[in-house]
């Protein structure tokens, strides 16, 4: 029966106790890639720094690899210089820019220095594009091949030099100034005559400039079911391709960090077990505060309507109701809006619409439960505190999910990530909204 994760993890730390450093060679050598991240990710980084060590160099470098940014910031302060140099040589040169931003500036550029020149000049145009834009992700290597090529010329072409290049399933066609002309597949090569030029089998293709949005030029080669879209300057040369596996990095890095916010806290940048718990605190304290101080809202609608809640103390049963529905039914419409807008289903000029569909939604959901209110006050408690919870409901619902579809699209219209308007902040906002719905209501109905 093959060794669990926890079981490896087990003999790891048995081995690190007794200072077993031959069976920890050993252990290491015989962990697949996978089991080699997911245990030096688990370890604290002291640990993590010796274990790494004991990695076959090529294992090294593909464990190395996968690592988030902190991670390997981290790894490269516990290593020795020459490691640290001849690890930072092996790299791609899109694996070296993420790395560099994570370490300190007189660092970066001791590292920098020491590459080799062919190394230095593939990496360092890299780091003069936005950290967020594709030109900071994408791949300087790549296959390029010129119109003047016959596809046996290009497939020469990818057995000399495709083991250097990040992907060779799409190859970019140039002329001789760079400017790209078009795009043609692997397959295509491979089912093409010889003799065939290569400027009569090329098509258009996705292309992204190098100041675009990096997330936008990864849903680009996901909507296109691309093996890579190409990169170019904004004299339209061809200076990179971004991949579909790091496109597909790159949406997880922005659904972690959309997951994150949504919940109230700010991504975490390395595993979890291995994040200090200073650093999590840190994390999550500011929204915290931030809902904490707007929560008091709440507390002064409940002093304004304080007369009211004397007269009919029944009315304080109902509050955490309420509140709860009009938060979840602002979270879940925010929610909604803000994957629709990551897909590219709606768009900030769009808000019309959504407002028009989220205020049926809200009137529709809000309805049902107002219904379901009414009866249930009305035979537990009184018919016209029935008329109160029942309209309520049917109030907040449709108030929250208006605010919260239309929360996201006012974000991005103004330039503000749309995960920011989270769960917690609009939960705030229709608590207080809600409140103050229900006391009018209540007065209107009641008399209080």
């Amino acid at each position: 029966m093959p060794e669990t994760l926890d079981d490896i993890m087990t003999r790891t730390s048995e081995l690190l106790t007794d200072r077993d450093m031959a069976a920890l060679s050993t252990l290491m050598a015989e962990l697949s890639t996978t089991d080699a991240v997911r245990v030096l990710e688990r370890v604290d980084s002291s640990r993590r720094a010796v274990l790494f060590r004991l990695l076959p160099k090529d294992e090294a470098v593909a464990v190395f690899e996968r690592f988030d940014a902190t991670v390997r910031g981290e790894l490269f302060e516990s290593l020795r210089s020459y490691d640290v140099i001849a690890l930072f040589e092996e790299l791609d040169p899109d694996d070296r820019v993420e790395l560099l931003d994570e370490l300190p500036s007189n660092v970066a550029h001791r590292l920098l220095v020491g590459l080799s020149p062919d190394e230095r000049a593939l990496t360092a145009p890299m780091l003069g594009y936005d950290r967020r834009s594709v030109g900071r992700r994408m791949s300087p290597e790549f296959v390029r091949l010129r119109t003047a090529a016959t596809a046996g010329d290009a497939l020469d072409a990818v057995r000399r030099t495709g083991s250097d290049a990040e992907s060779v399933y799409l190859l970019p066609i140039t002329d001789d100034h760079r400017t790209l002309l078009g795009v043609v597949t692997l397959a295509d090569l491979a089912t093409a005559a010889p003799s065939t030029p290569v400027g009569d089998l090329y098509s258009d293709h996705p292309v992204v400039e190098a100041d675009s949005s990096a997330e936008e030029a990864a849903r680009l080669c996901f909507e296109h079911r691309s093996p890579a879209v190409v990169v170019v300057d904004s004299e339209q040369r061809l200076i990179g391709i971004l991949t579909l596996e790091q496109s597909s990095r790159i949406l997880e890095e922005a659904e972690d960090e959309d997951a994150a916010r949504a919940g109230g806290s700010e991504p975490l940048r390395r595993p979890y077990l291995s994040t200090p718990v200073l650093s999590i605190v840190r994390s999550r304290v500011v929204w915290l505060l931030v809902l904490a101080l707007s929560a008091i809202l709440t507390v002064q609608v409940l002093e304004i309507f304080e007369h009211a809640l004397a007269a009919v103390v029944t009315l304080a049963l109902f509050i955490p109701l309420l509140t709860g529905t009009g938060g979840n039914t602002g979270s879940q419409a925010a929610t909604t809006v803000t994957r629709a807008l990551a897909l590219g289903d709606v768009r900030p000029r769009d808000i019309a619409a959504v407002l028009f569909r989220e205020v049926r939604v809200g009137a529709t959901m809000g309805a049902m439960l107002g219904t379901l209110g009414f009866v249930i006050a009305g035979l537990v408690y009184d018919w016209h505190l029935g008329v109160v919870i029942g309209t309520t409901l049917l109030s907040i619902c449709t108030l929250a999910a208006t605010v919260g579809g239309a929360m996201p699209l006012i974000a991005k219209k103004i330039g503000v990530d749309p995960a920011v308007f989270s769960t917690p902040f609009i939960s705030t906002f229709c608590d207080a909204t809600g409140l103050i719905v229900y006391f009018l209501i209540a007065k209107a109905v009641l008399g209080v």
